[in-house]
């Protein structure tokens, strides 16, 4: 009989171009990869026999308990597994280059005499499956991995900045699955500043044009608008040394503060 749907953190790991490798080198690397993923369970001190792990061949899905803190997860198993990433890195041909896309997501799940099923599933899925997260690994040539989080994990526990976790290090990455749904997600590369590969930011609205001296605005006639209490909006800045092109609003008090 299925099992009740009970709340769990829901992992999700791939392997890169894993099924263009020769049968050999796909045996060898999927040795590896349980290597990796046992020594960096037992370096996390998650309890890994309260874990269910459900292989999906080229990657595994694993089924955390609710009880186990989802910082444990996002902070020191994600730095674990880099950390075993670059071992295997040592020792491993360049056929057998191993790095791995990571997802984590939140929800419910029941599992079935075969397998784990639910939303959260799915939606841990698509995550590690996005068309924009295997960008970014394969613009991170350096990288052993690249991590990505639902925006429920973003919001609960990464924006919060706990132990081993840096926010600043996290970029919006929505996309859109083959059925039209738009997922959001955070995603970032361990030992990076910032995950390159993603596509300039789309700016919602236009450039705010600074007001000139005398209430006019450049470029044109109309009357300025009134400066709001929080400040006056008078211009954009772009750039960023890390991932190119940005449009963000500048405000100052009128001071000529930001």
């Amino acid at each position: 009989m299925p099992g009740e749907a009970t709340h769990c953190w829901v992992v999700v790991l791939d392997i890169e171009n894993f099924s263009s490798r020769p049968d050999p080198i796909q045996r060898s690397l999927r040795a590896g990869m349980y290597e990796v993923l046992g020594e960096a369970l037992a370096r996390a001190g998650l309890p890994a026999e309260r874990i269910s792990t459900e292989d999906r061949g080229d990657g595994v899905l694993m089924i955390v308990p609710a009880t186990v803190s989802p910082i444990d997860l996002a902070g020191p198993f994600i730095r674990a597994l880099d950390d075993e990433l670059r071992q295997k890195a040592v020792v491993y041909s360049p056929a057998h280059a191993m790095r791995f896309r990571v997802a984590l997501h939140q929800g419910l799940a029941a599992r079935d005499g075969r397998g784990w099923s639910g939303d959260a599933v799915n939606t841990a899925c698509r995550l590690v499956d996005a068309a924009p997260l295997r960008d970014v690994l394969a613009a991170a040539v350096s990288a052993r991995m690249v991590f990505v989080v639902s925006e429920e994990i973003h919001r609960a526990v990464v924006r919060h900045g706990h132990r081993s976790i840096d926010p600043a290090a996290y970029l919006p990455m929505p996309f859109t699955t083959k059925h039209g749904e738009v997922i959001e997600s955070w995603v970032t590369v361990p030992g990076h500043p910032a995950p390159p590969g993603l596509p300039p930011a789309e700016p919602t609205n236009g450039p705010v044009r600074a007001p000139m001296p005398g209430g006019g605005h450049g470029g044109g006639t109309d009357s300025p608008s009134p400066p709001s209490a929080g400040g006056i909006s008078v211009g954009t800045v772009q750039g960023d040394l890390v991932q190119g092109n940005k449009t963000v609003n500048v405000n100052t008090d009128g001071s000529g503060r930001p």
